[in-house]
């Protein structure tokens, strides 16, 4: 019996996915429930299982859009598993990673081959573009009208390479949808930043008395994610329009806070969502934090795991940013970013002191958010994490910490 096997679909809203890498080789045995390859979705990348035990046949290639629905390869279920068959293929499939380069189809070189038509010439031109980077459709290689209205210009000057190495690597689905996301946020929305500045050592402190307890009794670390979200939280309630998106000509606000995080995942970005945060506590966060971290690292966070947030907190601190604009993740409202944390001087009291200091930023869609909200929430959160004992644990550090 042959077994078809269709794209299922990952996620509401999702057509189609693009066929990142296959896991086995045409002509393989694999077993049920076998990962066989990697689909990239405009939202995540997610394993396709065998459905059967059989011989497959690959129908679709490495890099191929596929819509949902759509045949990707072929199971014979007759066939009876040949004896060293799993060994044989994994062996087989880094061999052919390691050793063997990848075939091309033969083509047929020609004095026509690179040679654009007048009209695609002309075409080319007024788009700046060296008909050296395109391949011809037409006879031999030979570039068309219509390669050149398809073609698409480069950001910026071509560059001479003066036969220097380049190469070129296809973008994920991924990541041309954040890419997407990104520029529409830029023009789609009225994006402003405020700036605040957060002395850190309150928190410096708390951690560094509690840190190993907490750390024994939960096992997850007491880092400064929770302390974040808690004081996100906190302004949210106070500040309701932050926690609201546009839809249309109405602003919806959301009594929940369900928390977007903003982590780097081998696929690119990944924006995994803690639900309903305002419900936890430290060690619920941190625990939360890491369970998302783990999945999103090992590219097996889900679609429903990163949809839905009303706001998002971006740590470019990670990578040693001093001070950055992030780019809210629409459709929200706006987005809290934290940055490094480095020993600054400090006027306290009338005296100079040594801080640990962190600047944040929050980026806000002004057309649902005024000056008062922005600079009030940063404010808001500033205060919290100064403060954290009085603000974000009832003066109970125990208690709130679940020691």
């Amino acid at each position: 019996m042959i077994l078809e096997m269709k794209v299922p679909s990952p996620g509401e809203s999702i057509t189609e996915v693009e066929i990142a890498e296959w896991l086995v080789s045409d002509g393989d045995y694999v077993e049920k429930d076998q990962a066989i390859a990697e689909v990239d979705s405009d939202k995540a990348t997610l394993e396709l299982p065998a459905e059967a035990s059989g011989t497959i046949t690959l129908k679709a290639e490495e890099g191929d859009a596929v819509a949902v629905g759509e045949v990707v390869c072929l199971i014979d279920t007759s066939a009876e598993k040949p004896e060293g068959a799993a060994v044989v293929a994994k062996e087989s499939k880094n061999e052919a990673k390691s050793e063997q380069p990848k075939e091309s189809k033969p083509t047929s070189q020609t004095y026509a081959t690179g040679t654009a038509s007048p009209a695609a010439k002309k075409i080319l031109a007024e788009k700046s573009i060296d008909p050296a980077q395109i391949n011809g459709s037409g006879k031999d290689g030979r570039i068309t009208k219509e390669d050149a209205v398809k073609a698409v210009p480069s950001m910026g000057q071509a560059i001479n390479t003066d036969g220097r190495g380049v190469s070129r690597s296809k973008l994920s689905m991924l990541r041309r949808k954040v890419a997407e996301r990104l520029v529409s946020a830029k023009n789609e929305t009225a994006m402003l930043t405020t700036f605040n500045e957060v002395d850190m050592t309150p928190i410096f402190e708390l951690r560094k008395k509690y840190k190993e307890t907490f750390k024994e009794k939960h096992g997850v670390s007491l880092g400064f994610m929770s302390f974040f979200t808690r004081a996100v939280v906190r302004a949210l309630q106070m500040y309701p329009a932050v926690n609201s998106m546009i839809d249309g000509k109405e602003m919806v606000s959301y009594d929940f806070c369900d928390i977007s995080i903003a982590v780097s995942g081998p696929k690119g970005l990944m924006v995994p969502v803690i639900r309903n945060a305002e419900t936890l506590s430290f060690k619920g966060i941190e625990s939360e934090v890491k369970r998302l971290a783990i999945r999103a690292r090992d590219g097996e966070i889900t679609v429903d795991e990163m949809t839905g947030g009303t706001f998002t907190i971006s740590n470019g601190g990670v990578f040693g940013s001093m001070l950055s604009t992030p780019i809210i993740n629409p459709p929200q409202s706006a987005i809290l970013g934290m940055h490094n944390i480095v020993e600054r001087p400090v006027a306290i009291d009338g005296k100079v002191e040594i801080r640990p200091v962190m600047y944040v930023a929050l980026s806000y869609d002004h057309r649902i958010i005024d000056g008062r909200e922005s600079v009030g929430f940063l404010v808001a959160v500033k205060e919290a994490l100064e403060s954290p004992v009085d603000l974000l644990m009832d003066n109970a550090v125990e208690k709130a910490l679940e020691l």
